[in-house]
C-alpha cells in the first residue's frame, strides 16, 4: 500500500475535510501574493471580472435577507472583499507604472474599457466622475451605514442584560419553552456580536474609501513622473497615457466599493421582517392612498404652460393607472387560506405552563452537549433504552421521558423529576470519564483524579481524562462516561417506582392488547365490578408490592376470581398474591433450588400483632427498637448473602409493615406471607430474628415450610 493509500486510510474523514478547512487560509495567502508578486494582465482581468460578480451577490443577499442576522457572516465577507480589491489596487498599480506606456491595452481589457466607454477618451471627466462616487461612497453611505452600525451596537449591547432577564421571566412565568430560550439566547447574543462586528467593519469601508483616492494620487504623481522621466513621454502623453489607466483603474475599483457600502447600509438599517428587502418596500408603498397625492400634484405640473407636458402627464396617467391597479388588487379577494384568528396576547393556555411529562431528566447548561443531535445525543440514545428496558420489566409502556436545561443548576448538574417531585440528582464532569472501584481493584492504582462517588450505588472513584481509560479498565475499573451515569442513574431509581409512573392511560393500553385475545376476561373485570380508576389503583399496589405486570393474563385472572370473594382493596392485593406466589419466588430464586428464608421468632409476631395499630389502615405498627433491629438484622444478612436470593416469612397481617420495613432498610430482601409461599418450593431456615441464631441443615424438601406453618 503506498503512502498516500495508507494516510487515506488512517485519516480519510480529516483528508476529506482538509480542502474545506484551508480553504480560507489559501484565500489569504492569495491576496497577500496578489500585493506582492507581479501578475499578467489576463489574471487581473479575471480578477477584477471576479470582485464585481462578488460585490454584487453579496448585495443580492443583503437585499434578501428578512433580517440582519439572516446574513451573520457580512461583516466578515466585507473585510475579505474590502482585501480583495485593496489587492487589486496594489496589482493594478504595479503593471499601470510598469507598463502605461505602452498605452491602455497594456493594463488589461477591464481597465482599458472602463477609461475608454465610462470616461469616454476623457481623462479630466473620469476624475470628475471618480471624485463625484467617492463623495457618494464616504460621506453620505459608508458614513451614513457607520454611524447607524455605532448606534445599533450601542443599544444593542445596552439592552442586552434586559433582554436576557425578559428572557428568565418568560421562562419563571410559563410562557417560554426551555428549547425556545435557549434558541432566544442564541440569537440575543449573535445579535450583539454581529452589530459589534459592523460597528468595526464600517471602519475598513471607510478607510478603503480614503485609501482608493490615495491610490488614485500616487498613480497621477507616479505615472507622470515616470511617463516624462522613465520613458521620455511629454507631458500631453503621460496624461493621456497614465492618468487615463489611473483613473480606470479608480473607477475599476470604486464600482464595488459601492456595491459594498450600499450593501452594509441595507443591513444595518433593516428592521427584521418576514419578508426580504424588496417585499418589504413595495407591501408597504402598496396603499393606493399613498399614490394619489402624487398623481394629481403631477397632472397639476402639467398643466402649467412652461411646464414639459410631455414629460410630466405621462407621468400622472402611469400613476393614476398605478392608483387602479392597487384598488383592484386590494378589492380583488384573495385566493389563499382564510388567515388564522388573531392571538389574544392575555390568554395563557394550559399547555404554556404545565409540564406534561411525568420523568423529566434536567440538565445544567454544561451538560446540554449530551443530547446535542450534531454530537449524536449520546444520552438520548441511552435513556430511549432505559425506557425499554423498565417497560420490559413494569409490563407496561413507560410514558415518554423528557430532556431540558435548567437555568437553577449548576452547570455540570443533573437531576431527575418524577410528578414534579426530585428524586435523585448529581455533579458530572463533562469532558472525563468515571472510573468506578466496584471491588476488584487492588489497595494501590497509578490513577490520580478526582475523587467521586457512584451516584447509582455509592461505590467509589475517580474522575480521570479519557485517555486513562485503558490503564483505569486494566487495574480493574469499571470506567463508564457521562451519559451512561446520567442513564444508569435514572433506571436505577425508576426501576422500584414503576406504581408511580402507572396511569390510566397505561392500564387502558394493557386492557386493550389482552381483550384483542381474551375479551371475555376483560370483561370479567372492566368496567364491572372495577371502573378503571378502581383498576389503575389495584394495579398500582400489585407494582408496589413488586408483581410486574408482564404477563397480564394469570393477574386479571386471579383479579377476576377474587372479585368473586371480597372487593375490599388489601384482601384483594393480598388473594393476588397468594395465586401469584410463584411468581414472586421465581423473581429471586431459581427453580428446584432451595430458598434460602428468614423468619420472625413467634413471640415477636405476637407482639407486633399485639402491639400499636395505625387508625388510618388498620395495619399492625412496629415500635422503632423493634423495627431498627429486624432491619439491621436482615441488612447484615443481605449484604452476607452477596447478592443471593432471601426472603422472610410471616404470617399474613404482619407482612405489610416487614415489607414497609425493608423496602427501606434491606430492599434486596423478598417479604412474603406463609400463604404465597409456593407448597412445593424448597425452603432452608437461615435465622429466626427474636431467638437465638437458627441454621438448620438444608434438606431439599419442603419440611421447614410445615415447621414454619
Amino acid at each position: 500500500m503506498s503512502n498516500l493509500q495508507t494516510l487515506t486510510a488512517r485519516f480519510g474523514p480529516s483528508i476529506g475535510a482538509a480542502p474545506a478547512a484551508l480553504a480560507m487560509p489559501l484565500g489569504i495567502l492569495a491576496l497577500i501574493t496578489l500585493m506582492v508578486l507581479p501578475i499578467p494582465s489576463i489574471m487581473l482581468d479575471a480578477f477584477f471580472v471576479l470582485n464585481i460578480a462578488l460585490s454584487i451577490a453579496i448585495l443580492m443577499a443583503a437585499l434578501n435577507a428578512t433580517k440582519p442576522l439572516d446574513f451573520s457572516a457580512f461583516p466578515s465577507v466585507l473585510l475579505f472583499a474590502t482585501l480583495l480589491r485593496l489587492a487589486l489596487n496594489v496589482a493594478s498599480t504595479r503593471i499601470v507604472l510598469v507598463e502605461g506606456h505602452k498605452g491602455g491595452a497594456a493594463a488589461g481589457q477591464v481597465i482599458e474599457s472602463f477609461g475608454a466607454f465610462l470616461v469616454d477618451g476623457n481623462f479630466a471627466v473620469g476624475l470628475f466622475v471618480f471624485i463625484i462616487l467617492l463623495i457618494i461612497n464616504l460621506v453620505v453611505v459608508t458614513k451614513g451605514a457607520g454611524r447607524v452600525s455605532e448606534v445599533s451596537a450601542r443599544f444593542t449591547l445596552d439592552a442586552l442584560p434586559g433582554k436576557q432577564m425578559a428572557i428568565d421571566a418568560d421562562i419563571a412565568a410559563g410562557l417560554m419553552t426551555a428549547e425556545e430560550a435557549r434558541a432566544r439566547r442564541i440569537e440575543v447574543s449573535t445579535e450583539a456580536d454581529f452589530y459589534g462586528a459592523m460597528d468595526g467593519t464600517s471602519k475598513f469601508v471607510k478607510g478603503d474609501a480614503i485609501a482608493a483616492m490615495l491610490i488614485l494620487g500616487v498613480n497621477l504623481i507616479a505615472g507622470f513622473a515616470l511617463g516624462m522621466l522613465s520613458h521620455d513621454l511629454t507631458a500631453g502623453e503621460a496624461a493621456e497615457f497614465y492618468v487615463t489607466l489611473a483613473v480606470g483603474d479608480a473607477l475599476v475599483a470604486q464600482v464595488p466599493a459601492l456595491l459594498l457600502s450600499i450593501a452594509a447600509a441595507a443591513i444595518v438599517t433593516r428592521v427584521s421582517d418576514t419578508r426580504n428587502l424588496v417585499g418589504q418596500i413595495g407591501g408597504q408603498f402598496s396603499d393606493p392612498r399613498a399614490w394619489l397625492p402624487v398623481g394629481v400634484v403631477l397632472g397639476a405640473l402639467g398643466l402649467i404652460p412652461a411646464m414639459p407636458q410631455t414629460v410630466f402627464l405621462p407621468a400622472a396617467g402611469l400613476v393614476f393607472w398605478l392608483v387602479w391597479h392597487l384598488r383592484r388588487k386590494a378589492n380583488t379577494p384573495a385566493e389563499v387560506e382564510a388567515a388564522p384568528e388573531p392571538v389574544d396576547a392575555e390568554k395563557i393556555a394550559i399547555e404554556d405552563v404545565c409540564d406534561h411529562t411525568l420523568v423529566t431528566i434536567e440538565l445544567g447548561y454544561g451538560l446540554v452537549h449530551l443530547v446535542d443531535k450534531a454530537k449524536s445525543a449520546p444520552l438520548v440514545a441511552r435513556i430511549t433504552g432505559v425506557r425499554k428496558q423498565l417497560s420490559q420489566g413494569f409490563g407496561f409502556v413507560v410514558p415518554r421521558f423528557r430532556v431540558r436545561d435548567s437555568l437553577d443548576l449548576p452547570a455540570n448538574d443533573y437531576r431527575i423529576v418524577l410528578g414534579g417531585v426530585t428524586v435523585g440528582g448529581a455533579s458530572l464532569k463533562p469532558a472525563q470519564v468515571l472510573a468506578i472501584d466496584t471491588g476488584e481493584v487492588g489497595g494501590r492504582t497509578s490513577l490520580h483524579g478526582q475523587a467521586a462517588v457512584d451516584p447509582s450505588f455509592g461505590c467509589p472513584g475517580l474522575w480521570i481524562p479519557p485517555e486513562q481509560r485503558e490503564t483505569a479498565v486494566a487495574e480493574g475499573y469499571l470506567v463508564v462516561d457521562p451519559s451512561t451515569i446520567v442513564a444508569t442513574h435514572l433506571n436505577q431509581l425508576l426501576s422500584t417506582r414503576g406504581e408511580a409512573m402507572l396511569g390510566p392511560e397505561e392500564v387502558r393500553g394493557i386492557l386493550d392488547a389482552v381483550k384483542d385475545r381474551a375479551p371475555g376476561l376483560v370483561e370479567a373485570v372492566h368496567p364491572d365490578p372495577l371502573s378503571l380508576a378502581a383498576l389503575t389503583r389495584l394495579l398500582r399496589g400489585m407494582l408496589a408490592d413488586g408483581i410486574p405486570l408482564g404477563h397480564p393474563l394469570p393477574i386479571l385472572s386471579s383479579i377476576a376470581l377474587g372479585l368473586q370473594q371480597t372487593q375490599d382493596f388489601d384482601a384483594l392485593v393480598d388473594r393476588v398474591r397468594a395465586d401469584l406466589g410463584a411468581l414472586l419466588v421465581a423473581q429471586v430464586c431459581p427453580p428446584d433450588t432451595p430458598l434460602p428464608v428468614v423468619t420472625l421468632d413467634a413471640s415477636l409476631e405476637a407482639a407486633i400483632l399485639g402491639g400499636m395499630i395505625d387508625p388510618t389502615t388498620g395495619q399492625p405498627l412496629i415500635e422503632p427498637d423493634c423495627a431498627r433491629m429486624i432491619g439491621d438484622r436482615v441488612a447484615e444478612m443481605v449484604e452476607a448473602s452477596a447478592g443471593g436470593p432471601l426472603a422472610m416469612i410471616v404470617q399474613p397481617p404482619v407482612r405489610r409493615p416487614v415489607a414497609r420495613l425493608l423496602r427501606q432498610r434491606a430492599p434486596g430482601c423478598l417479604v412474603l406471607s406463609i400463604t404465597e409461599l409456593p407448597a412445593a418450593q424448597p425452603v432452608e431456615v437461615a435465622a429466626i430474628i427474636g431467638t437465638p441464631e437458627l441454621t438448620p441443615p438444608n434438606t431439599g424438601t419442603s419440611e421447614p415450610l410445615e415447621a414454619l406453618a
